[in-house]
């Protein structure tokens, strides 16, 4: 992306000054319609944003028109509270791991969320009328006496002040032994799958004391272990298929028509290793965070620590396209292994044409790559550019050679400050990016695919 050309704009931002564990942002999730946004906290707490109408006139501050509403808080729920495990004497952490929305199927919403053990379905929905003029109940709600009552009236609905409620509907619990890493809607809009490290649970969103197992890889013995679960997904489309990602760095696509027990795949993914660039760190680094199916069902996206993938589901022998995400860190993996950051999880997203992705990165830098040139430009979500409509700047990680003004060095990257968490709009150039404890929500006035350079 050249100095000049113009970048994404902030639309919105919601920032906290004081951080605290539990204020830092775990999930980050669009609706099928992009009109609410919903974030889960390491606290256990879900706050949902609803994008405000359109406004159709002239913006007083850019001068610009048909300006895309703002996200503003809707509703905030505790998910989650913390729990102890008597049988193991294990503490449960209330930290909401994933929240999927369900199509919507009527006025109310629908969104499930989980913590490293219980997933609920909460049903969220308005209330802007209220009925009055019960003949057993006065005013208050109070029973009236019934020797009082002399005449029968017919109760109404009367407008009132507009109130958010969002109710508990299921809670599943007792699925998973291990701590669950993903949760995916089925398109068939009445089951979805769980996983944790080993295995992979299939649910019916009407029953909440049963589940089927359909992946399960935990050896008889468990010092045979040499893989676990990292992520699974339902394919957009056919809901008999799902891929699953594991520590080795693989990909296996499972067809649920030809077992009903998946622990043979239909299709297993994976690069071949170099032998000669082997290292300790080589199975860490190549282990896949995220894995998401591409909106056309035809491609995969995954993340591992160094690079984004593509992975085209008729071709299993590779990757079709490879980006990397921060090669320079390359370098650091020793430092980064003793400090923990290696073992981070970056999530991966596509956008609503599949011809842009878009992954995180240290010091609050995230990434973007355009498929058809394979360009990247790098982003940075801070503070200091926050105010509404700012326009974001490019960011550079010096590594060598002549440094411009404004390069990053890489001996300067704060690596507490990082993107693991962000989520696309469905239809339009809208993202949302989680920083720590801050959202960000950014909107891209040209196409993103004639940017990213």
């Amino acid at each position: 992306m050249g100095e000049d050309a113009e970048s994404p704009k902030i639309n919105h931002t919601f920032l906290r000054d004081y951080v605290t564990e539990a204020d830092v942002i775990s999930t980050v999730e669009f609706n099928q319609t992009g009109d609410l946004l919903a974030t889960g906290d390491k606290g256990g707490r879900v706050v949902i944003f609803q994008r405000e109408t359109e406004s159709k006139g002239e913006s007083e501050e850019t001068g610009e028109t048909g300006d895309s509403g703002e996200y503003n808080v809707y509703s905030t729920f505790q998910s989650h509270e913390p729990d102890f495990d008597y049988l193991k004497s294990l503490e449960i952490e209330e930290k909401i791991n994933k929240i999927r929305w369900l199509p919507q199927q009527n006025a109310a919403h629908f969104l499930l969320s989980t913590n490293d053990k219980t997933i609920k379905l909460w049903k969220v929905s308005e209330r802007d009328k209220r009925p009055e003029g019960y003949n057993l109940k006065d005013e208050e709600g109070r029973l009236k006496d019934i020797s009082t009552i002399t005449s029968l009236q017919v109760p109404v609905l009367k407008p009132t002040d507009l109130m958010v409620e969002v109710r508990p509907r299921r809670v599943f619990s007792n699925g998973h032994t291990y701590h669950v890493n993903s949760i995916s809607v089925n398109s068939d809009g009445e089951t979805y799958l769980s996983a944790d490290d080993l295995r992979i649970n299939m649910w019916h969103l009407g029953i909440t004391d049963r589940s089927f197992n359909i992946v399960d890889i935990k050896p008889a013995n468990m010092e045979d272990l040499t893989e676990v679960i990292t992520a699974a997904e339902f394919h957009p489309h056919h809901c008999h298929l799902f891929v699953y990602s594991s520590s080795k760095g693989t990909l296996r696509l499972c067809d649920m028509r030809a077992s009903a027990l998946c622990d043979r795949h239909t299709k297993l993914f994976e690069e071949p290793e170099d032998p000669g660039s082997r290292s300790f760190f080589s199975e860490i680094i190549s282990s896949v965070s995220d894995v998401k199916f591409s909106h056309s069902g035809r491609y995969l996206l995954t993340r591992d620590y160094l690079t984004a993938k593509v992975w085209d589901l008729n071709m299993d022998k590779g990757p079709v396209e490879t980006y990397q995400v921060h090669e320079y860190l390359r370098s650091k993996l020793c430092s980064l292994y003793e400090n923990d950051c290696i073992f981070d999880k970056f999530e991966c997203v596509w956008n609503s044409s599949d011809s842009v992705i878009m992954t995180g990165a240290y010091n609050s830098f995230f990434r973007m790559f355009d498929r058809e040139t394979g360009r990247g430009v790098t982003l940075e979500a801070w503070r200091e550019s926050s105010k509404p409509r700012a326009v974001l700047r490019t960011r550079r990680v010096y590594t060598g050679g002549k440094r411009r003004r404004g390069d990053v060095g890489v001996d300067s990257l704060d690596f507490t400050k990082k993107i693991l968490h962000m989520a696309w709009h469905p239809s339009e150039n809208i993202i949302a990016i989680a920083a720590t404890n801050n959202l960000y929500i950014f909107q891209d006035r040209v196409n993103p695919e004639t940017q990213v350079q």
